[in-house]
């Protein structure tokens, strides 16, 4: 499940992701990264995962289209997760996007959206 959070606004998409993701989800985002691409911004998202255990192979595929068709739109991505895999996930999307990606362990949530706020 992708759940929207309140962080979101101006040109930051915050959201938090639990279990396992779908195409669904990741088209809930859709929408608001364009909306963001209209206004002639840059995206920059905050992606907190607490119990996240991965996609499913069609939200896999959603979201590698949507990530590869906006390369290039991304400013910042701060990755929150607990686990070593979560780490080194953010350092697999690193030559694929032209952002400046950071991962935060839980512990650090504050300092991420902090963050992801900064000029």
């Amino acid at each position: 499940m992708l759940q929207i959070l309140e962080l979101t606004k101006n040109n930051i998409i915050a959201t938090r992701a639990e279990g396992k993701l779908t195409d669904m989800d990741i088209e809930k985002i859709h929408p608001l990264i364009h909306a963001i691409l209209d206004r002639k911004m840059k995206v920059r998202w905050y992606f907190e995962m607490e119990n996240f255990t991965g996609w499913n192979l069609p939200g896999l595929w959603e979201d590698l289209k949507m990530d590869t068709a906006h390369a290039n739109d991304y400013e910042k991505i701060a990755m929150v997760g607990e686990k070593k895999w979560q780490d080194w996930i953010t350092q697999f999307m690193k030559p694929f996007t032209n952002a400046e990606i950071k991962y935060f362990n839980m512990d650090q949530k504050e300092e991420a959206k902090s963050w992801i706020e900064s000029q």
